[in-house]
């Protein structure tokens, strides 16, 4: 009798769930979804980060333009969507959709994932997708998710196939929007992204008249793929030289997208994923646009799947922003080496090799043009990459400054390579950048490092 019970109670159960599927609406009920679960493509593979962003609080000036912003709430009743750049290809993958900074929870009622369709530079910054790729995203099982403040969740696997350096596209939609202003984001995505209201993640094209576009990133922070043991990702750690500042909307020719392209025309690196965990006004000590770098290392390098080398390109701002006077600038360059040696013991303690980039040059006619153009912060940035070449931290060094300084101006960026403000590079400079890059320290690292330093 009690098996009989246990019984009826069972399909009662299933039928409930069925029924309450197919009168409920397809992105509100909380029913699991109908899927078969996916089967790993390759076996003894794991997760390796392909794309990147690094979450940080919204500031005001970088929330959604109205009526997706209100006060008190963003997003409600609104599709996000947005193009992402991949490093290398899979043929099943997963997101990371992130509340780190939300000071309430984000319910996300849909997402899904298509390739773009027109547009130039392969879909980068389009509306428009492909339907016939449309796949819509399951969490733990159900469409319609709650992430808490200060927490992030990552999609079930699906089966799609992603090449190497394509464009990717992320629609959500936020029936309730977010009950708070204080938004987790990527302002600095050089990258447009477009908001309409009503539910429309699976529509070809956001035609509504409400739609508008705005180049920030917002809640997408990461994207994997399923890959062979040999696979591995390269985490960038920078600011807004590596975050792109200079380059071109749409075109990813940051110098870490310009070094992707020159790693997928080698046999050994292109299975290498590049992240770009960089932001502008970032700095080493201090908070600025972001979490300062000593306190997000855990986050933005240790968590990202797959990570077997990493890169710091970092201290311009922590130079830059300091008082003029000899104290203020010998207190920095003490703190910034101490720091330096804070990071990478840390980052050496998963046997993850860090390269180290010599700090770039900053100097103008005058501080007007450039607020960071001071005799005693070339003083200070000199001083550090002196420390940067010699000192033996890192594991390799890469001299950024060599490549980007005018020859006959030392303290100043080449004209040939600045964007026009004496501090970030043109895209022929981060091509530049990119090019100098020594690949053969992927090979010369495959092992790693020792976790005793």
């Amino acid at each position: 009798m009690c098996r009989l019970l246990s019984l009826f109670v069972t399909v009662l159960a299933t039928l409930l769930v069925v029924v309450g599927g197919v009168n409920g609406s397809p992105h509100q009920s909380s029913g699991l979804a109908q899927r078969t679960a996916v089967r790993p493509g390759i076996r003894n593979g794991h997760w390796v980060t392909t794309w990147a962003s690094m979450p940080q609080l919204c500031e005001p000036a970088n929330l959604p333009p109205a009526p997706f912003n209100e006060s008190g709430r963003v997003f409600f009743d609104s599709t996000i969507r947005q193009t992402l750049h991949m490093s290398i290809g899979g043929d099943q993958i997963r997101i990371r959709i992130s509340n780190s900074f939300g000071t309430t929870d984000l319910p996300v009622t849909a997402v899904t994932i298509a390739l773009p369709e027109g547009g130039e530079n392969g879909g980068a910054g389009t509306s428009i997708i492909q339907t016939k790729t449309l796949e819509t995203l399951t969490f733990s099982g159900s469409e319609n998710f709650t992430i808490p403040n200060g927490a992030l969740a990552v999609s079930d696997p699906v089966n799609f196939r992603i090449e190497p350096e394509s464009i990717l596209t992320v629609s959500i939609y936020l029936a309730d929007g977010q009950e708070t202003n204080f938004i987790t984001a990527h302002p600095g995505s050089r990258t447009t992204s477009f908001f309409s209201s009503g539910d429309h993640v699976s529509d070809r094209n956001l035609t509504d008249p409400s739609t508008q576009s705005a180049a920030h990133w917002y809640f997408v922070s990461a994207v994997e793929t399923w890959a062979h043991r040999s696979s591995r990702t390269f985490a960038i750690v920078g600011d807004s030289i590596t975050d792109g500042r200079g380059s071109e909307t749409d075109k990813n020719n940051r110098w870490p997208d310009l070094l992707l392209s020159n790693m997928q025309e080698n046999h050994y690196t292109g299975k290498i994923g590049v992240t770009n965990l960089a932001a502008g006004g970032n700095r080493i000590l201090n908070d600025g646009l972001g979490p300062n770098v000593l306190s997000r290392i855990d986050r933005d390098v240790f968590s990202q799947s797959g990570v077997k080398y990493a890169m710091l390109f970092e201290g311009v701002n922590d130079i830059g922003t300091a008082d003029t006077t000899e104290e203020a600038q010998s207190a920095v360059e003490i703190r910034m080496i101490a720091a330096y040696k804070q990071i990478v013991s840390r980052i050496h303690s998963f046997g993850i090799p860090v390269f180290g980039a010599t700090i770039t040059p900053f100097m103008a006619p005058n501080s007007t043009i450039q607020p960071y153009s001071d005799p005693t912060r070339e003083v200070t940035r000199s001083r550090v990459n002196e420390w940067i070449r010699e000192s033996g931290v890192f594991d390799a060094v890469v001299d950024f400054d060599k490549i980007l300084r005018d020859p006959k101006k030392p303290e100043r960026l080449n004209p040939e390579y600045d964007s026009g403000d004496f501090l970030h590079p043109s895209v022929a400079g981060y091509q530049a950048l990119a090019d100098a890059f020594p690949l053969h320290l992927f090979h010369e690292f495959e092992d790693g490092v020792s976790s005793f330093t």
